[in-house]
């Protein structure tokens, strides 16, 4: 559970439920200003605290909103599968029950796909539009089978021993050097990972979706981030999504897939200068 960090306001925390999705929801208010809130999308299995490191790495004015995806941390799993235009049109909701209307989208990972089918949805719900270590879903270029086989499951949320012994070879990136931060930024051992249902209904919600022929209908400004040591997500992925999305940006980094919580400091001022940055009134604006 987030709460108050570093002397910052604490997290508003609620489960609300949305289009049949019981979703846990945190909020950091903002420190004064009128930005536009950043809404946070994570990666497969990982509950919303785990974003606590680039969080507390942004600057206090920008509100952010966080939630648990359907069986993982604190959302209970449905008893169907979902999709992903599905559980995009409850984020929706979720945003209008929080009272907001225009915001910032980031996804990371398993998360950049949720963002991009929001951007694609609801238009007009999206201001900008921030990709990190992420693809077009089940049309991508997939990593090694040995790195992907050991994604199959949430293990590494759990035991900590294991999570130290797949972390170099799955994430790369500083991962490769000091393999043992693996279970600290994962919370393995302390905190509530995904449940065997909730894991394999994101498996099976990312398996069966793809953005890659709707790419040029994405119209709204994008940032696209990856690492050049990520074995899970192939730096070509992003090179994709930047090609594919007129007028988005491309920041690469030397780190691998976990640099958002292991480097927070290092990626939290790109992200930040990009969502800063005046609108362009001439920038083309779907819905």
């Amino acid at each position: 559970m987030t709460g108050a960090r570093d002397g910052r306001v604490a997290d508003r925390v609620a489960d609300l439920t949305v289009d049949g999705h019981t979703l846990h929801v945190a909020v950091r208010p903002a420190d004064g200003s009128g930005r536009t809130p950043l809404l946070l999308v994570n990666g497969i299995g990982a509950a919303l605290g785990l974003l606590d490191p680039f969080v507390d790495a942004l600057p206090p004015d920008v509100e952010t909103i966080r939630f648990d995806p359907p069986g993982v941390g604190g959302s209970p799993a449905p008893v169907l599968p979902y999709h992903l235009p599905g559980l995009a049109a409850a984020v929706d909701g979720l945003l209008s029950r929080l009272g907001r209307g225009r915001v910032d989208v980031l996804g990371y990972s398993w998360g950049g796909a949720l963002a991009q089918q929001l951007a694609l949805g609801s238009p007009g719900r999206v201001r900008r539009l921030v990709l990190v270590a992420t693809g077009t879903g089940a049309l991508m270029v997939p990593g090694p089978p040995s790195v992907l086989a050991r994604m199959l499951t949430g293990r590494r949320y759990h035991d900590p021993e294991h999570a130290r012994e797949v972390a170099g070879r799955i994430y790369g990136g500083t991962m490769r050097t000091r393999p043992e931060r693996a279970a600290e930024v994962l919370g393995s051992g302390r905190t509530t990972g995904p449940g065997d249902r909730g894991y394999r209904f994101q498996l099976l919600a990312a398996a069966s979706w793809t953005s890659l022929p709707f790419l040029p209908l994405l119209h709204v400004p994008t940032l696209v981030v990856a690492g050049e040591d990520d074995p899970v997500v192939p730096v070509v992925n992003a090179r994709i999504l930047h090609r594919g999305i007129a007028g988005s940006q491309l920041h690469l980094h030397p780190g691998g897939h976990l640099a958002l919580l292991t480097e927070p400091h290092e990626l939290a001022p790109v992200v930040d200068a990009f969502l800063a940055a005046p609108d362009d009134p001439g920038a083309a604006r779907a819905g």
